[in-house]
């Protein structure tokens, strides 16, 4: 049987988490950046455990004016202990629940700029390496993360998005733009299903774009996310496709 993990990213706030939760196999939980803090850490970790989902850590650029969502000029190398450092607060708090972090996923800018940036994808590899090797490492599929990570060792997972327009070269549509987010469960759910048995995505232009992914994400603010995710697993489950935890 074909399965496919379902992921959100939470703990930033929008008050989803207990909806969410039960509906997804991977949490990807801000870890105090862009979002987050040492409570909304704590209670995201504690509602993965109970729904039996796999928790991960969601670190992205320090600026949550912005909500991370803005590219920073960073050095590789201050980037980089920043990144560490976040994945090991939120790893410290997962072990005192008694459990731990299952893989990493960049926030935001971090993760749209590692698309194609080779000194931020080689800053979030090297975090990555120096404070969790074991762990998956989401990303974005063909990207230069995904090269890199791949050459240094790492387990990756690539991902797609079901609640995210795709441009015709292939990135996501800018959230600038008012057609950026998918909002309708039924497209979504078409989108996601798309990806695992078509091995793919249409573009906004009716392009086909060939992305191969491991895992699907609703990430936790997109209005109606909820509602999203039950169309997508309805969908998935009844296409015979079961619903699995990467890794």
């Amino acid at each position: 049987m074909r399965t496919v993990d379902l992921n959100s990213d939470l703990g930033e706030g929008a008050g989803t988490e207990r909806l969410i939760m039960p509906l997804i196999t991977s949490a990807n939980v801000a870890c105090g950046a862009h979002a987050g803090d040492e409570r909304s850490m704590r209670e995201a970790i504690r509602l993965a455990i109970a729904h039996e989902v796999a928790p991960g850590a969601h670190p992205g650029y320090r600026d949550p004016e912005h909500f991370g969502r803005t590219a920073l000029e960073v050095s590789a190398e201050a980037l980089t202990d920043d990144l560490a450092i976040q994945i090991e607060t939120l790893r410290t708090i997962a072990r005192s629940e008694g459990t731990d972090l299952a893989h990493v996923k960049a926030h935001g800018a971090l993760y749209n700029t590692a698309q194609h940036d080779l000194g931020v994808a080689a800053a979030i590899v090297a975090a990555v390496r120096r404070t969790a090797p074991e762990l998956l490492l989401f990303v974005f599929p063909g990207s230069a993360v995904e090269r890199l990570a791949r050459s240094g060792g790492l387990r990756v997972a690539r991902e797609g998005f079901i609640d995210r327009t795709y441009e015709p070269d292939g990135t996501l549509r800018s959230r600038s733009q008012p057609d950026a987010l998918i909002t309708d469960p039924a497209r979504a759910a078409a989108q996601g299903l798309s990806f695992v048995r078509d091995g793919g995505v249409r573009a906004r232009d009716g392009r086909f774009l060939a992305l191969a992914v491991d895992t699907l994400c609703v990430h936790g603010d997109t209005p109606g996310a909820p509602a999203i995710l039950h169309a997508a697993r309805a969908a998935l489950v009844s296409a015979g496709i079961g619903i699995r935890r990467v890794g």
